[in-house]
């Protein structure tokens, strides 16, 4: 009948087998490694994680020795407190510093393709030689600082200003990334609605805190989700810097693990380690998808 909506041809089972297996066929090689490099690796630090070995000698099954061993260990868990006090100094900072340059880079003011390149520069190169050439800037002799401050500056040996020399340092790194995400969110914030925000007396401050802010929650959460897990997992700016030291000041998890496995050579322990910061993190994680899912909005008519 005339008005009636066309119905879709209904499709043959022998049909839909096929397009099934040829979707399964397509997907095969990211499956594939997704197997080999994501699940495998987890279940065989699961399985290490009830071992006792040493690279040398025979695997040795002891239960759950190593948690108990992990859990209650104080050395553990000051690795823990080091790397939530980084979270806590470096992502409020490299958000707030990325948000700022994220704003100024979209007026198109002079210069701002030139400053989005170099934002971007210490992002893409290897954090372990930035780690290496920043040691020699704050080298008490014959370091940067020093010649330029004129005073010899204990910063990396130094048990209070260790910390924070090294949270500057992944601020530094980080914050071009967490900056191009928000150049990125802001300029598809869709025109129609600043514009409209403007003629109803919206000044500059309440356009950023009242109309883009929000906007923004979608981007928001994927930089706080991505940057939280980067410095949890944090590592090669530390072992260039301060190895973990000064009196532990800076030993992350990461860089516990890689002690546990590599100089301890207890790879039982450092699979727990890694089980521990796997769970803080999934669980960090849907906290933040709990807490912006009903605050974000994807779409602007």
């Amino acid at each position: 009948m005339v008005g009636e909506p066309l119905s879709r041809p209904s499709r043959s089972p022998a049909l839909r087998r096929r397009d099934a297996v040829t979707g399964y066929a397509l997907l095969a090689p990211s499956l594939f490694g997704i197997a080999c490099f994501l699940v495998f690796p987890v279940l065989v630090v699961v399985w290490l994680s009830f071992q006792s070995w040493d690279l040398i000698r025979p695997a040795r099954f002891v239960g759950l020795a190593n948690y108990a061993s992990v859990l209650t260990d104080p050395v553990f868990g000051n690795s823990l407190l080091v790397t939530l006090l980084f979270v806590v100094v470096v992502i409020p900072v490299q958000t707030a510093l990325g948000l700022f340059a994220a704003s100024l880079l979209t007026r198109g003011l002079p210069g701002s393709t030139l400053l989005r390149t170099i934002y971007v520069l210490p992002w893409i190169c290897a954090p372990l030689a930035l780690g290496i050439v920043w040691k020699w800037i704050f080298a008490p002799t014959g370091g940067a600082l020093t010649a330029i401050l004129g005073v010899r500056i204990e910063w990396l040996t130094d048990p209070v200003l260790a910390l924070p020399a090294a949270a500057a340092v992944v601020i530094w790194t980080n914050v071009g990334y967490v900056t191009l995400f928000f150049m990125a969110g802001l300029l598809a914030i869709p025109q129609h609605v600043v514009e409209a925000a403007r003629i109803d007396g919206a000044g500059p401050v309440a356009l950023f805190w009242r109309i883009k802010l929000p906007l923004l929650r979608p981007t928001m959460f994927f930089v706080l989700v991505t940057s939280v897990i980067a410095v949890f997992q944090l590592f090669d700016q530390i072992y260039a810097l301060t190895g973990g030291g000064p009196e532990r000041r800076t030993d992350v998890v990461a860089n516990r693990i890689y002690t546990e496995a590599f100089q301890t050579f207890d790879f039982g322990r450092a699979a727990v380690m890694a089980i521990v910061l796997l769970v803080i993190l999934v669980a960090i994680t849907v906290g933040q998808q709990l807490y912006f899912r009903r605050r974000t909005t994807y779409e602007v008519d």
